[in-house]
């Protein structure tokens, strides 16, 4: 496997953990578990009020992430004019986000980043300069004049 199929895989198990898939087959069938989150998120809404939730998201992959996630339930990501573009603001029950959205967001954008990182990284390494390791770190050197 190469390493976005791996990362796909992930995604899918991910996603489908967070659905509720209680069976291995439930599990392989991944693409059903946006479906049923959807389903659950309705549930949610018809047994608790909708709130508006703002959420700080400053790094640009994660906040693209969690726009995409929001869409793919049906949920509208939006912000107000002259607010800050890593702020993002949804309607959804409390719940469904403490439980559901925000997790599946952060274990997905975990996955996202790590692989963002290797990716990077061997490019850097195979590009640029064999080492990739952060600068040096030295003693500062003595001020003149104190």
């Amino acid at each position: 496997m190469t390493p976005d199929e791996i990362l796909r895989d992930k995604l899918r198990k991910i996603e489908a953990l967070f659905a509720g898939a209680a069976t291995p087959g439930e599990k392989a069938a991944a693409g059903a578990a946006a479906e049923r989150i959807r389903q659950r998120l309705g549930q949610t809404a018809g047994q608790e009020k909708s709130i508006a939730l703002k959420f700080s998201i400053p790094d640009v992959w994660s906040r693209q992430l969690f726009v995409a996630l929001c869409r793919r339930y049906g949920l509208r990501p939006y912000r107000h004019p002259r607010m800050h573009r890593q702020s993002i603001l949804i309607m959804a029950p409390k719940s469904f986000m403490e439980q559901v959205l925000w997790p599946e967001f952060q274990e997905l954008s975990a996955a996202l980043t790590a692989y963002l990182a290797e990716i990077t990284e061997k490019v850097i390494r195979e590009e640029v300069h064999r080492e990739t390791g952060d600068a040096e770190e030295v003693a500062e050197s003595g001020r003149i004049g104190r």
